[in-house]
């Protein structure tokens, strides 16, 4: 029984980014599919979509890397977890390594990068920081 889905989620993109893998699945649901939707908004991943499988539904994650294949995820940590959970105005969001890397932020408006957050002045839960 997986107790934190979202840490999963972020362990298979930390391990596929690793190993260079170009596609990484994972069962979906819809705050894992916010979650790839700032990816792909915010450069990390190129694309993703959903895959009709049994049991469950399956997100699938194109991945992205530099021209000669550098990772453009070098680390992907889960901030908020179940037992202790982490929020943030958004006057305390500042730049993740001025501006290179991007917390991913769980809002009343939906899943949010800290960029988006700042222009829309909302504060939510930290779920991730990436860089």
């Amino acid at each position: 029984m997986m107790t934190d889905p979202i840490a999963d989620m972020l362990t298979r993109i930390r391990n596929a980014s690793r190993i260079e893998r170009p596609v990484v699945e994972m069962p979906t649901s819809n705050m894992r599919r916010g979650i790839a939707q700032v990816l792909k908004d915010e450069g990390y991943i190129w694309d993703f979509d959903e895959v009709e499988t049994r049991p469950v539904r399956t997100l699938r994650l194109q991945m992205k890397y530099g021209p000669n294949g550098e990772r453009l995820i070098t680390r992907i940590d889960r901030v908020s977890k179940p037992g202790r959970r982490i929020y943030c105005g958004y006057r305390d969001l500042k730049p993740v390594l001025n501006g290179l890397g991007i917390r991913v932020l769980s809002t009343p408006q939906g899943i949010l990068s800290d960029r988006q957050a700042r222009d829309k002045k909302v504060g939510g839960e930290v779920l991730a920081l990436i860089y």
